[in-house]
């Protein structure tokens, strides 16, 4: 069961403060840390921990940033053969603010928007081999869209993240499987739309992810299903939807119901902010069995 990621690969430059400041105001930050990061990098390594076959494709620059976070994806057991490394632009970067169990980000894409249409079509056989394409919002929407149709023509799944928030087509929306926006990301995409209206529209296509209150969804029975988050001791939320995200494909791509891939992604994200930084506290698949069980 191959799953490929085709998104963002960033270093996130993230420091820590007593809070986030508000508008125009200064803070003494505590630590600054450079840790491997973007949403699809994310997203990929989430499945690697948890025993899937998973590789990334997207775009870095020839710099350090680079070289280092392609080295980051093969030691956490992803495939790696078919980034793109691009002369003359940066690595993207992520400017993440950390302080009072929330954070803040700011994206810099560099090499992210030359993850292209130009781009999907070097890679369109090695693509063709999976069973479950995973998406986001931080590589150009073109080539969201571009890779949709790609997948949809040849009956490969699609998981889209819908993060950062942008507006979508209507004939995008009905050919992605999953799509799992957050509150904010919903409204953006469907309006002033009910959010059980909005999921009964789409039965087990729409999951909404909401945060703390866990992630809902409504089942082709017509029945609503909230399942509540698991408590945890937050360090850091950052990455936490990336885990949800990775968690959730790898279940369904494993064959689980919605309720079961539901559970398992809400306890994998809640494990994820127990440690700091976005892919330092993502948890293997012993972990999150062991609390499922417990």
């Amino acid at each position: 069961m191959k799953i490929s990621v085709v998104g963002s690969i960033n270093m996130d430059m993230t420091v820590t403060a007593e809070r986030i400041p508000m508008k125009g105001e200064t803070l003494l930050g505590q630590e600054l840390h450079y840790i491997p990061g973007g949403k699809g990098a994310n997203q990929a390594v989430a499945m690697a921990r948890l025993g899937a076959d998973v590789e990334m494709f997207g775009c870095v620059g020839s710099d350090g940033n680079g070289k280092d976070l392609i080295k980051n994806l093969k030691s956490q057991g992803v495939k790696t053969d078919h980034i793109g490394v691009v002369e003359g632009v940066p690595t993207g970067i992520a400017l993440i603010t950390v302080g009072d169990n929330d954070n803040t980000i700011v994206i810099v894409a560099g090499a992210n928007g030359k993850v292209d249409c130009a781009y999907v079509d070097s890679i369109a056989e090695e693509l063709e081999k999976s069973d479950m394409v995973v998406l986001q919002h931080e590589i150009p929407i073109e080539t969201v869209e571009y890779v949709v149709d790609f997948c949809y023509r040849n009956n490969i799944k699609v998981v889209l993240n819908p993060a950062p928030a942008c507006p979508l087509k209507q004939e995008t929306i009905e050919k992605i499987t999953y799509l799992t926006p957050n509150e904010h990301e919903a409204k953006i995409l469907f309006g002033d739309m009910k959010r059980e209206e909005l999921m009964k529209k789409y039965p087990e296509k729409v999951l909404i992810t909401l945060g703390s209150k866990g992630v809902a969804t409504c089942l082709k029975s017509g029945e609503i299903l909230t399942v509540p988050a698991r408590p945890a001791k937050v360090a850091d939320t950052t990455g936490a939807g990336d885990t949800l995200n990775g968690a959730f494909a790898v279940r369904i791509a494993e064959g689980a119901g919605m309720e079961e891939a539901m559970q398992f992604a809400n306890v994998a994200a809640s494990l994820s902010t127990e440690k700091f930084g976005a892919q330092g506290g993502m948890p293997n698949r012993e972990a999150v069995q062991k609390e499922m069980e417990g």
